[in-house]
C-alpha cells in the first residue's frame, strides 16, 4: 500500500521546463557572456571559488587522461575549460555555480526569461492548497533554479517552492542523494514523489524508497517503463 504523498520533488529540465529553453537559451547565453562576466567579477570571492573549483576539476581530468584544455592562466583557462565541459554536457558543480551567476545578471537585465510548461503554475498552486511541500532537485545550481521560477514566463512562482537541491547534495543518479533530501524535508522517503524525465534518476530515487513518476512531455513513454508515467502535472 502506497503512502500518502506529502512532498513533491521535481526535476527541472524536461519536467517543469522545456529542454529547448535550457539548451537553446541558457547554455548559449552563459557561453557568450562567460569571459565578460569573469573579467568584470574576477575580484568576487564567490567567482574566485568557482574558478578554483574548475581548476581542481581540470587537474583531475588531466590525471585521468581526459585531455582537457591546458590550464595556463585563471581567466582564459577557466573560460576554455568551462566551454569544454559544456561541450560534454558535464554536470560540473563549479561550472553550474558559475553559469548561475551569469544567468542571474541576464535575468536582472531582462535578457532572460525563465520558461515553464503551462500546467506548472496550476499544479504548484493545487499542491500548495493541499498542504504539500514542493521542492526542486536539478543538476543546475540552486541559484539557477531559483531564477527560472522567480522570473518565469508565467510570473514569479518562487513562493510555491519550499526548497531547492543541486549536486552539492549529491549526484542525481545515486540513491543516497534522495535519502538526504527526504531527511532535509522531514518526510519518509515513501511520502515523497519524485518526478523526472530521466529513468536513471527515477531508479535511484526508487532505490531510496521514494515514489516516482516518469514525466514524458513529448511522444510516447519508453517501452517497458517501470515507473508510473505522466504527460502533465495535471495527472499528479
Amino acid at each position: 500500500m502506497k503512502h500518502e504523498i506529502r512532498a513533491l520533488l521535481l526535476d527541472v529540465e524536461g519536467t517543469t521546463t522545456p529542454i529547448a529553453f535550457v539548451h537553446e537559451a541558457l547554455f548559449p547565453f552563459a557561453r557568450r557572456h562567460m569571459l565578460e562576466f569573469i573579467l568584470r567579477n574576477f575580484a568576487r570571492a564567490d567567482v574566485r571559488e568557482d574558478i578554483e573549483g574548475l581548476r581542481a576539476e581540470c587537474d583531475s581530468d588531466r590525471v585521468q587522461g581526459h585531455n582537457p584544455p591546458e590550464w595556463s592562466d585563471e581567466i582564459d583557462s577557466s573560460v576554455a575549460y568551462s566551454h569544454w565541459l559544456m561541450d560534454q554536457d558535464r554536470k560540473s558543480t563549479a561550472l553550474k555555480s558559475l553559469q548561475g551567476k551569469i544567468w542571474e545578471a541576464g535575468y536582472r537585465a531582462d535578457h532572460l526569461k525563465g520558461e515553464v510548461y503551462d500546467d506548472v503554475p496550476r499544479a504548484l498552486a493545487r499542491w500548495r492548497d493541499a498542504g504539500r511541500t514542493i521542492a526542486i532537485f536539478s543538476s543546475g545550481s540552486v541559484l539557477a533554479q531559483q531564477l527560472i521560477f522567480a522570473h518565469s514566463n508565467k510570473g514569479d512562482l518562487s513562493g510555491f517552492i519550499d526548497a531547492y537541491f543541486d549536486t552539492t547534495t549529491g549526484p542525481k543518479k545515486e540513491a543516497a542523494s534522495y535519502q538526504s533530501i527526504a531527511n532535509v524535508l522531514g518526510f519518509l522517503p515513501a511520502e515523497t514523489l519524485f518526478c523526472s524525465d530521466v529513468v536513471a534518476e527515477l531508479d535511484a530515487a526508487r532505490t531510496a524508497g521514494l515514489q516516482t513518476a516518469l514525466c514524458v512531455r513529448d511522444g510516447a513513454a519508453p517501452v517497458g517503463a517501470e515507473h508510473s508515467v505522466i504527460h502533465t502535472f495535471d495527472e499528479v
